[in-house]
């Protein structure tokens, strides 16, 4: 089996070349870049297989979903992962891997500048049988725009699975909080923003000030 020293510092040789100068900041010494919007972040993670090598995955998250861990909540790429061989193979492999992640962090910053750009994302995606969290998300975001009647119907749908394991739970508990301030835009607000920063804090992330509006 390779060595994983040479992996990592050639992943994150090759990550600083292209990350860095879009100002993406590095997660201590692991493999996993963010791209801090505030209430939302770009995540990119060089995967390591189980063997010394890399792949790719990049996407976004929502903070509003408070949790301990990084998350993808919309990908925007995903690349299998390639093997370390020799140092000149790989480090090819590294800074193509690299481009992508910088290509895609771009790509996600373009489709989603600001709230309504991401309302408008969320609301038009196809309901997904099972994907309670896809209408969670889709219900704060009408919620947050002023369209109170679609986030309500997005809480409702939650609130009608059958919930049969902890996260079902915690999902409903969530959508009926929210099902119950949905027409009190400066409500959601609040309680969007109180998630948010403690997320932010879970996440080991420096507080910052902003508003959703």
């Amino acid at each position: 089996m390779a060595d994983r020293s040479p992996v990592l510092r050639i992943v994150t040789s090759a990550a600083r070349e292209s990350l860095k100068p879009l100002g993406l900041a590095q997660r201590g010494r692991s493999r996993l870049w963010i791209d801090d919007h505030g209430w939302w972040l770009g995540v990119v993670e060089f995967t390591p297989p189980r063997i010394a090598g890399s792949g790719l995955h990049v996407g976004a998250m929502w903070l509003w979903h408070d949790v301990h861990d990084l998350a993808f909540h919309v990908d925007a790429v995903r690349v299998g992962s390639e093997l370390f061989r020799t140092e000149d193979q790989f480090t090819r492999l590294a800074l193509e891997l690299s481009r992508q992640a910088a290509a895609n962090v771009t790509a996600l910053r373009e489709r989603f500048p600001d709230l309504p750009d991401v309302a408008r994302y969320l609301m038009s995606r196809p309901v997904r049988r099972g994907f309670l969290w896809d209408s969670f998300d889709s219900g704060i975001a009408a919620a947050l725009v002023g369209d109170p009647a679609t986030a309500r119907d997005d809480f409702e749908r939650i609130l009608r699975a059958d919930a049969l394991v902890p996260w079902e739970v915690d999902a409903q508990e969530k959508a009926r909080e929210l099902h119950a301030i949905a027409a009190d835009r400066p409500a959601v607000t609040a309680w969007v923003t109180r998630a948010v920063d403690s997320c932010r804090s879970k996440l080991g992330l420096d507080p910052v000030p902003f508003a959703i509006s």
